[in-house]
């Protein structure tokens, strides 16, 4: 098959390389040309993906993949056309549509005949019928059911690990008639593997959930469901914390029993899905009292981990503060809806003089966020962990000369490495 990728960033391209790796004439499209440039040359243009770069340079190399800013070059006569750009939101997360309109109208203007077009894009309910059909058929002059095929088909991988997240979980698939969801079937087992899952019912593989909706309201249910639950465990944790009670022996033991599974408390919940899909969800039900009050609650989480910090400290006015982790996730180098703008803010509102840490950021680009870089070994009063990177569970009082108090908002360390200095985790009076 010939297929067209369009957006080739960290879920896009390893989705192209994956599709390459199957066999099939895979042309990426990204408006920008340095990412273009790289692709061709074989070189990742992003690090922190497990095998993207063997991959990619494997896939370039065999003349099964490459790039292009060309929508004319890359679409014209493909069997398969799979969109994964970013939609776009606000503070709220309130969906900002403007470049998926822009890539789907730049698509429908080169769509030809029997083309399956999947959206990838995390979106509302509703999006992929209402929206994205009469924008394809509109540019096209082609009638979508007759001449092509629209369908929706979730992401279900994280960053750093796509490839093992696609062996791993089921495709779902949603089409906007029968013959549509066939299609998108057939074409996601032509390019995907599964590992075995002896634990579904349904086994590993392709699931067509009959239509478009039930596909983009599996993947923000899903997503939403671990909203919810941090944000029950985090209002757990701050109870505990006043009733002097362990929250995560109480966790251990709750989820000893099959039918509980609670998550685990945090300073912040970020990145670019749990904290935005349930306000997408919420923009379709705006009645979801559960949803939101537990979206408000894991927005509180920052300010609330401060407070800790205060509690402990004394009054934090001119104290210098480190945040441990600018990203939002250990080891990813993202900062999008990270908790570490939150955490900053409110250091600062109380008069403490912020400074930000990262391993996996330079100072020029901590400086860009408009964050004070901070580097082990510089005197400092007090330190709250916002990111589990793996290099602060090895932490020592030595290169946090000076400290008073270290707030732990990821439970990565433990008092016994803090002699002598005042240690407070999230869940633990």
């Amino acid at each position: 098959m010939k297929i067209a990728v369009i957006a080739l960033g960290k879920i896009g391209l390893p989705l192209a390389v994956q599709f390459a790796s199957k066999g099939h004439e895979v042309v990426g499209v990204d408006i920008s040309q340095a990412v273009v440039d790289l692709v061709n040359t074989g070189t990742e243009p992003f690090p922190g993906e497990a095998h993207l770069q063997e991959k990619l340079h494997e896939m370039v190399s065999a003349g099964n993949l490459r790039a292009t800013t060309d929508y004319a070059d890359a679409v014209p006569g493909a069997d398969a056309v799979v969109l994964v750009v970013p939609l776009f939101v606000d503070s709220e997360a309130n969906p900002d549509f403007g470049w998926m309109d822009s890539a789907t109208d730049s698509l429908g203007r080169n769509l030809t005949a029997g083309t399956l077009v999947s959206y990838e894009t995390t979106l509302p309910v509703g999006t992929t019928r209402t929206r994205w059909k009469p924008a394809l058929e509109a540019a096209s002059g082609l009638v979508e059911g007759r001449d092509f095929h629209v369908v929706f088909s979730p992401e279900r991988v994280l960053t750093g690990r796509v490839f093992a997240d696609l062996r791993k979980y089921p495709k779902l698939v949603g089409g906007l008639s029968a013959s549509g969801a066939a299609k998108a079937v057939d074409f996601y087992h032509s390019v995907l593997d599964f590992d075995p899952r002896p634990d579904l019912e349904r086994g590993n593989g392709v699931w067509d959930l009959g239509s478009a909706e039930a596909s983009e309201l599996a993947k923000l249910a899903e997503t939403t469901y671990r909203d919810v639950n941090i944000g029950l465990a985090n209002q757990f944790a701050r109870f505990a914390a006043t009733a002097g009670i362990d929250i995560y022996q109480v966790i251990a033991a709750s989820n000893s029993q099959p039918y509980s599974h609670i998550h685990q408390p945090g300073i912040a919940v970020g990145g670019h899905c749990i904290p935005v899909y349930p306000r997408l969800y919420l923009w379709n039900d705006p009645d979801a009292t559960v949803v939101r009050a537990a979206r408000a609650a894991n927005a509180e989480m920052p300010d609330y981990t401060v407070g800790l910090l205060e509690g402990a400290y004394g009054d934090l006015a001119g104290a210098r503060v480190v945040v441990l982790g600018a990203a939002y996730r250990g080891g990813v180098k993202e900062t999008a809806f990270s908790g570490v703008f939150d955490t900053v803010q409110a250091i600062e509102g109380r008069g403490g003089i912020a400074l930000v840490h990262d391993p996996l950021y330079t100072d020029g680009e901590l400086n860009k966020l408009g964050f004070n870089p901070y580097h082990l070994g510089e005197p400092v009063d007090a330190a709250v962990v916002q990111a589990d990177h793996a290099q602060y569970r090895v932490l020592s009082p030595a290169q946090l000369p000076g400290l008073r108090v270290f707030i732990d908002g990821r439970r990565v360390s433990s008092p016994e490495r803090w002699p002598g200095i005042t240690y407070r985790v999230i869940g633990k009076a």
